[in-house]
């Protein structure tokens, strides 16, 4: 289940997180710095949303939970926004070049739209299918949140990859 929560681009600030005190995207960006060759950047996700869990007060009721879990799904959502922008560029760049020389290629720029859409369509099926495990319970919302933060942080982490490619 997506709710084991021991888990840079757009940068929150702090008047972004301040009704949520122990959330801190810098634990998320330290994290991946300092990353050893045997850990991948998968394993910093979530790390911020923990570290605020720890320290908010209430930070592991339901609705610190939500609250910390939904600051770090906004942060990987800004990364990943700052990065399909930057992809998109390049591929429509790309497009350009290949039409120049009188290529037939698909675009490679509305492949990557195809790709995203039907990638958000998969995100929010995987964590409805995710919160239908709670069964309606009180736990279905940081579920539900957890899923959305970590799906997130991977595509983003994929576009970001893909973005330093060239």
């Amino acid at each position: 289940m997506w709710m084991i929560l021991a888990f840079s681009a757009g940068v929150a600030t702090a008047s972004d997180t301040a009704d949520v005190v122990g959330f801190d995207p810098i634990i998320t960006q330290r994290c991946l710095a300092v990353m050893s060759d045997s850990q991948t950047p998968r394993s910093c996700i979530g790390a911020s949303a923990n570290h605020c869990m720890e320290t908010t007060e209430g930070g592991w009721s339901t609705r610190g939970m939500s609250k910390c879990l939904d600051q770090e799904l906004q942060y990987w959502d800004a990364r990943l926004n700052a990065a399909y922008g930057k992809v998109r560029a390049m591929r429509k760049a790309t497009d350009k070049e290949l039409r120049d020389i009188g290529s037939s290629a698909p675009s490679q720029a509305d492949a990557l739209l195809a790709m995203q859409r039907a990638w958000i369509a998969y995100r929010d099926a995987s964590c409805d299918y995710e919160r239908s495990h709670w069964g309606g319970g009180t736990g279905g919302g940081p579920a539900t949140l957890s899923c959305h933060m970590y799906m997130t942080a991977e595509q983003a982490l994929f576009l970001e990859a893909d973005a330093i490619v060239e």
